[in-house]
């Protein structure tokens, strides 16, 4: 399994990201990707990456949450450089842990939309880069289903590819969003919620090779793990679930699933070498 989302790189995994990696490759799990936030923890991020390179792949991105934290021109300006520099070295074959993608960004007005014009200006750059460098996004979209479409339909023509991260939406919002072929849906805990409707959603709406498995470690742990640290192990349960929603084998969950992430993170191809 790949886990396309977990955040390692956070304070909850200072003190056993050994242990954390040890027990997903444990449970099955083939690689994870690390999405980033911001820029000022984007070095330990890419450091953490270098580390576990062949297992961690990372992204480089403005969270819509953070962009009043720090200046967020000369945040996006620093990050691009970064990526600039990444790009550069993978062209040399001198990249270890190369940044495969724009992400985590996207629009959030869950609390509320003070900001919302800075959030679409910092999105529609991170967009840019995105078919600048010709890398797929990771994308958060919270309360804002219908300003995102609006960002999107604008790029439609211009085959960007992705992940809509944590999906839990009607049928409707699924269909909107997969309208956009290029792009997977990232299924993660919030499906084996006992009061959850995401399975209906799931079944009715979302063809199994539109999915790609994630965690958002360390939130919104699984069930059976529910309350605790979520870490990429239990990646298992939602997969586990997914089988059960489709009435298919877990292993054609883990070869489809897998298929998914690596069709859209291509320059995560190293998951193969094993």
């Amino acid at each position: 399994m790949i886990d396309t989302h977990a955040h390692l790189d956070g304070p909850e995994f200072t003190d056993d990201l050994d242990e954390v990696i040890l027990h997903a490759k444990e449970n099955g799990v083939r690689g994870i990707m690390v999405p980033g936030i911001c820029l000022k923890d984007t070095s330990h991020l890419l450091d953490i990456c270098h580390k576990y390179a062949g297992f961690l792949c990372p992204m480089i991105g403005l969270h819509p949450e953070n962009i009043m934290d720090e200046d967020y021109h000369q945040a996006l300006a620093s990050l691009e450089n970064l990526l600039q520099k990444s790009l550069q070295a993978q062209s040399t074959n001198d990249s270890t842990a190369p940044i495969i993608g724009i992400g985590e960004v996207g629009l959030d007005f869950y609390w509320d939309d003070t900001h919302k014009q800075e959030q679409l200006e910092v999105f529609e750059q991170q967009i840019q880069w995105a078919e600048k460098y010709h890398l797929p996004l990771m994308i958060h979209a919270r309360n804002a289903h219908h300003e995102l479409m609006e960002v999107m339909e604008r790029h439609r023509d211009s085959q960007l590819s992705g992940v809509f991260h944590c999906f839990t939406g009607t049928e409707e919002e699924a269909t909107d969003l997969l309208s956009f072929p290029h792009f997977m849906l990232g299924i993660g805990g919030v499906l084996t919620f006992k009061k959850s409707t995401l399975p209906e959603v799931v079944k009715q709406a979302i063809p199994l090779t539109r999915i790609v498995l994630e965690t958002d470690a360390p939130y919104m742990a699984p069930v059976p793990n529910r309350g605790k640290r979520n870490e990429s192990a239990f990646i298992k349960s939602v997969a586990e679930k997914l089988a059960e929603i489709y009435g298919v084998e877990f292993l054609q969950i883990v070869l489809q699933t897998t298929e998914n992430a690596l069709k859209v993170f291509p320059k995560a191809t190293f998951f193969n070498k094993k």
